[in-house]
């Protein structure tokens, strides 16, 4: 028997609305955040869930007819069976509100063996693995034309099999993939805007890519990003994308941010900066903005302070110091903010300030050297190696381990000059360099 709701809204079937979401990633770990403060992690830990939550009370508050999840239900494995009897329950409430559930599953999904027996409410129905299908809404003269993954690594052109489209019909294309590739995602399903186009679809439902983008305005073709951020990569408003069809056209396409808590990155420009009370009058009016941007929910900020600076030399050997500093400014100011990682990557005013050019040279000669023996980059490697098997997310392990290759020798010639700098301030400049030696050059003993 229909709702009271499903019924009015086929009394008005030549205008309705839907909503498209991606990458629920339902009971996802919000990486690192435990790790570094259990406090701020136990406040978003259920982040994903009121994302999600948030989702289903927009469904029902714009009388949708319907919602399209594209892929990335789930995280893989569930961690606790209680994910599962969750994402059923958020299902039947839309049940009785008359809203219908299509839903692909993506590459995450597909790790996840209990899938086949998750028992959901008659209003959810899923597209197979085997070969694309359609599905009709009779009462709106929709089709919706979908496959899931049936594994992991997905590299065929999914899209390529798809069906035309049923003529008089508005259809839609519900597709996991990485289309044409985007960086940090794996390549899978891959496909081009133009086929997309190609196939005559009214709406292109995508997912897989945690960012918003609007490939294609006619038809749209759009990723609408996830629905939380869930680590500092994943920086920005997250949500979902509300559609409005009249006469069977697109008359809105709006995105709702529906994230419970924000990762942002922000970076200070400490060139014109006198000393450090300047800086902290430099970093007020950045941190009220952050916290303007993120309409009251709770911030994990990452925040670099750079450019050539008369500071370098103090911001690099007190970086642990500024960054308590912050903090406490952060709460002194009443922001709602946790600063998850400060960065220096700020350079010398001048590169020998305060230095003799030959003693200058010659610590650059010796990190040279240093750097360019076998022993320090068979130690960098094997570091580096037992970093990488820790890292979570694939997808960045080999940028992640070329950044830090050629990034280390260079943060090693700045924190060594800094600390010469100050051993030629207090009259300390032998030792310094002998301490700076004895800090780079590698333990012959092991």
């Amino acid at each position: 028997m229909q709702s009271t709701t499903a019924v009015a809204r086929s009394l008005s079937m030549s205008r309705f609305r839907f909503l498209h979401a991606a990458d629920l990633h339902l009971d996802s770990p919000l990486t690192g955040l435990s790790k570094k403060s259990a406090d701020f992690a136990a406040r978003v830990d259920d982040a994903s869930r009121r994302a999600f939550d948030a989702l289903i009370e927009l469904a029902i508050a714009e009388d949708c007819a319907f919602v399209l999840i594209a892929g990335d239900v789930f995280d893989g494995e569930w961690r606790h069976y209680s994910t599962g009897v969750y994402f059923a329950s958020r299902m039947r409430q839309l049940a009785e509100h008359g809203i219908q559930v299509f839903l692909i599953f993506g590459n995450h999904d597909a790790e996840n063996k209990f899938l086949a027996r998750l028992d959901l409410s008659g209003n959810v129905r899923r597209f197979g693995a085997r070969a694309p299908e359609t599905m009709r809404i009779a009462a709106l003269d929709v089709a919706i034309h979908g496959q899931s993954f049936a594994k992991r690594e997905v590299l065929e052109n999914l899209a390529a099999n798809y069906p035309a489209p049923i003529p008089g019909a508005f259809n839609i294309g519900l597709l996991h993939t990485a289309c044409s590739g985007r960086e940090g995602h794996a390549s899978y399903a891959p496909c081009s805007v133009e086929e997309l186009r190609a196939r005559g679809y009214d709406y292109w439902a995508l997912g897989h890519i945690h960012q918003r983008e609007l490939l294609c305005e006619t038809p749209p073709i759009l990723f609408p990003g996830n629905l939380q951020g869930r680590n500092p990569r994943e920086t920005g408003p997250k949500g979902a994308t509300l559609v409005t069809v009249e006469d069977g056209r697109i008359s809105g396409l709006e995105n709702r941010e529906l994230d419970v808590l924000r990762f942002e990155r922000r970076s200070l420009d400490a060139s014109d900066l006198a000393d450090m009370s300047a800086l902290r009058a430099a970093l007020k009016p950045l941190l009220a903005d952050t916290a303007e941007d993120a309409a009251g929910r709770p911030v994990a900020l990452r925040l670099a302070i750079n450019g050539a600076s008369r500071l370098h030399g103090e911001l690099v050997t007190a970086r642990q110091r500024l960054s308590e500093e912050i903090e406490t400014q952060i709460a002194a100011e009443g922001h709602d903010i946790w600063l998850e990682k400060l960065t220096i990557e700020t350079q010398p005013e001048k590169e020998t300030k305060g230095l003799d050019a030959g003693l200058a040279g010659h610590l650059q000669r010796i990190i040279a050297d240093i750097a360019a023996t076998d022993f320090l980059k068979e130690r960098l490697d094997e570091r580096l190696a037992a970093i990488e098997s820790r890292l979570p997310d694939a997808a960045h392990r080999a940028e992640r381990l070329a950044e830090w290759r050629e990034r280390l020798p260079g943060h090693a010639v700045t924190l060594a000059a800094a600390l010469l700098e100050e051993g030629t301030e207090t009259g300390d400049t032998f030792d310094t360099i002998g301490d700076a030696r004895q800090a780079l050059e590698p333990d012959e003993a092991g």
